[in-house]
C-alpha cells in the first residue's frame, strides 16, 4: 500500500481497511475462473477417452466457454452497472457454481459443450464485476494499481494451481472432479462476500437495452464463429452466412449505441487512445498466446509421457513469473512508461514464444520452464498496466463497461486464438501419415486428435501401436511449431502496435476528488 495516500474524506478513512478485505473476496472470485480456464486442458485426454468427441467437437468443448463469454460480457457489465455489481457477482457465482455439476456429469460431447455454453453465461457475471468494483473501491491511484496487480496476480495463480490442483484429481478421481472443486470456492465467495462488499451502481444508467444485449451476443457469436469454421475447414455458404450476420449486427449494434440516449456501451471511450490502445493490445495478446497454452498440456502428457500432476507442475514458472510482474507492473510504469512496460513485455512474449518454434518431442525442460518463465513475466506486466489504463480511463459510473470491454477483449482473443492456432496444429495434425497395416477405423480414430491416436493403438499390435503414436505425436509436435511461429509474429507485431499506440499514456499518480458512487455495504464499516 502506498505511504503516500491521504484519504479525501472522513467516510474514505472509515472504509480504507474494508476496501482490502473486500478485495480478498474479488481475488477469490479471479482464482476460481483462471483455475477453470486451466484445469479443462489438463482434463483434454481424459474426457476425450471418455466422451469420445471428434476433433471439431474437442475444439468447441474448448473454446465455447470464451466464445458465450466474450459475447455477453458487454452486456453483463452494463447490467452490474444499473442492478448492482456486487448483486450481480453473487448471483452469477451461485449460477457458475450450479453449472459446474452439470459440467462434471456430462455424459456426451453434446452436453459438455452446452454445459460449458452455460458456464460462460455465468462466468460472464464475475470478471466485469469484479474488475469494476476494484475500480469504485479504490481511489488513490497507487492503491489501485497494486489492488489491479494483486487482482491479476490472482488470476496467474490461479492459472498455477488449477493445473496442480486439476492434476492432483486427476490422477486419483475422474475427470469430472476438476468441476466439483468449484462448488466450496464459490460457497465461500457468496458467503463472505455478503458481508465484505459494497455494493456500487452507476446513479443514473437508464435502461437496459435488450435489443442492444441480442446485437452484441449475435455479433460477437457470429463472427468468431465463422472464423473458426473457416479457419478450420475452409470457406463454405453457411460459414459466409454466419460472417455476414454477425458482421451485419456489430454494425448495427455500434450505430445504436451512438443513436440511444442511454447506450449499452458507450462509444466514445475509444475515443480515448489509451483506451483503445490497451484493449487491442490485451485482444492481440491473448491471440497469440492462447491457442499455443491450450495445447501445451497436451504436448506435456501426450507426447513427453507425463502424468497431470507432473504437466500441472511443469507449468508453474508462467505463473510464478506473472505473479511476480503484475506486483510490480504499476511501479516500473510510474518509474518508466506505460509504453516501455507494455510493448517490452509484448515483445519478450514474442521472443520466448518464437524459441517455440525449435520444439521437439524429446525438447528437455529447461528450455521448456525458461520460455514459460519469460512469457508469464512479459504477460505480467502487460496485462496489468492494461488494465489500470482502461479503468483510469473512464469514470467510475462507467466502470461496468470498461471492465466488460476489457474482458471482452481478453476472450474474444482467447477464442480466436483457440480458433486460428488451433485450427493450425488440427490442420496440420491431421495431415499424418498413418503406418501400414494400422486398420482403417483406428486410422479414422487416431486422426481426429492426439489423444484419439493414444487410445486407439491400444487396440493394435505392439509395433503397429508404436509407430502409429511416434508418427502422431511427430505431427502434432510439428503442428504446435507452425503455431508457436505465427503467435510470436502476432505478439510482435503487437509490441510494436502498443509502443506508438501508448505515446504519452501514464498511469494516474493522484488522490481522485468528488462523491464516490459506490454504496457501502453496513457490513463494511465494521472492518
Amino acid at each position: 500500500m502506498s505511504s503516500t495516500y491521504r484519504p479525501t474524506t472522513e467516510k474514505d478513512a472509515r472504509q480504507r481497511p474494508g476496501r482490502w478485505l473486500a478485495l480478498s473476496v474479488l481475488v477469490l472470485a479471479v482464482l476460481l475462473v483462471a483455475v477453470d480456464a486451466t484445469v479443462l486442458g489438463l482434463a483434454t485426454p481424459f474426457l476425450s477417452e471418455d466422451l469420445k468427441p471428434s476433433g471439431t467437437q474437442l475444439l468447441w468443448i474448448g473454446d465455447i466457454y470464451s466464445f458465450v463469454i466474450a459475447g455477453l460480457l458487454v452486456s453483463m457489465g452494463s447490467l452490474g452497472d444499473r442492478i448492482g455489481r456486487k448483486k450481480l457477482l453473487l448471483t452469477g457465482a451461485v449460477a457458475f457454481g450450479a453449472v459446474s455439476v452439470l459440467n462434471a456429469y456430462a455424459t456426451s460431447p453434446e452436453m459438455m459443450i452446452v454445459a460449458r455454453a452455460l458456464l460462460g453465461v455465468a462466468g460472464a457475471t464475475l470478471m466485469p464485476s469484479t474488475l469494476a468494483l476494484i475500480r469504485n473501491i479504490f481511489h488513490d491511484p497507487r492503491e489501485r494499481s497494486v489492488a489491479i496487480g494483486i487482482w491479476g496476480a490472482a488470476a496467474s495463480a490461479g492459472a498455477a494451481v488449477g493445473p496442480v490442483v486439476g492434476g492432483f484429481l486427476l490422477e486419483h478421481f475422474w475427470w469430472g472432479s476438476v468441476f466439483l472443486i468449484n462448488l466450496p470456492v464459490m460457497a465461500v465467495l457468496v458467503v463472505v462476500g455478503v458481508k465484505l462488499l459494497p455494493e456500487s451502481k452507476n446513479p443514473a444508467p437508464g435502461p437496459w437495452d435488450l435489443q442492444s444485449v441480442v446485437l452484441s451476443l449475435v455479433g460477437i457469436v457470429g463472427v468468431v464463429y465463422a472464423i473458426k469454421e473457416a479457419a478450420a475447414h475452409g470457406l463454405r455458404w453457411d460459414i459466409a452466412a454466419a460472417a455476414v450476420v454477425g458482421v451485419a449486427a456489430l454494425v448495427r449494434f455500434v450505430r445504436r449505441q451512438l443513436r440511444i440516449r442511454h447506450p449499452l456501451l458507450d462509444m466514445r471511450l475509444f475515443r480515448n487512445r489509451g483506451f483503445s490502445g490497451a484493449v487491442l493490445a490485451d485482444l492481440l495478446t491473448i491471440l497469440g498466446l492462447s491457442g499455443l497454452v491450450f495445447f501445451l498440456s497436451q504436448y506435456l502428457q501426450l507426447v513427453q509421457g507425463r502424468g497431470p500432476l507432473e504437466a500441472g507442475v511443469a507449468e508453474l514458472p508462467a505463473a510464478v513469473g506473472a505473479v511476480t510482474a503484475g506486483l510490480l507492473a504499476g511501479r516500473a510504469a510510474r518509474r518508466f512508461s506505460v509504453r516501455l512496460v507494455v510493448a517490452g513485455g509484448l515483445a519478450g512474449v514474442g521472443l520466448a514464444t518464437a524459441a517455440l518454434v525449435l520444439l521437439t518431442e524429446n525438447t528437455g525442460y529447461p528450455m521448456l520452464g525458461a520460455v514459460l518463465l519469460v512469457v508469464g513475466v512479459g504477460a505480467g506486466f502487460s496485462f496489468t498496466v492494461t488494465a489500470d489504463v482502461i479503468l483510469s480511463s473512464v469514470p467510475k459510473e462507467q466502470a461496468g463497461s470498461a471492465s466488460a470491454v476489457s474482458e471482452t477483449a481478453y476472450e474474444l482473443g482467447a477464442a480466436l486464438g483457440i480458433a486460428l492456432l488451433g485450427s493450425i496444429v488440427t490442420g496440420v495434425y491431421r495431415g499424418f501419415h498413418t503406418p501400414a497395416g494400422v486398420p482403417a477405423g483406428t486410422a479414422d480414430a487416431a486422426h481426429e486428435s492426439l489423444g484419439g491416436a493414444v487410445e486407439a493403438a491400444g487396440g493394435i499390435p505392439g509395433h503397429q501401436a508404436a509407430e502409429l503414436v511416434a508418427a502422431a505425436q511427430e505431427a502434432f509436435v510439428h503442428g504446435l511449431r507452425i503455431a508457436a511461429g505465427a503467435g510470436a509474429a502476432v505478439l510482435l507485431a503487437t509490441s510494436v502496435v502498443a509502443w506508438f499506440l501508448l505515446r504519452g499514456q501514464k498511469l494516474e499518480d493522484g488522490v481522485e476528488h468528488g462523491q464516490e458512487d459506490a454504496v457501502p455495504d453496513p457490513q463494511d464499516a465494521r472492518h
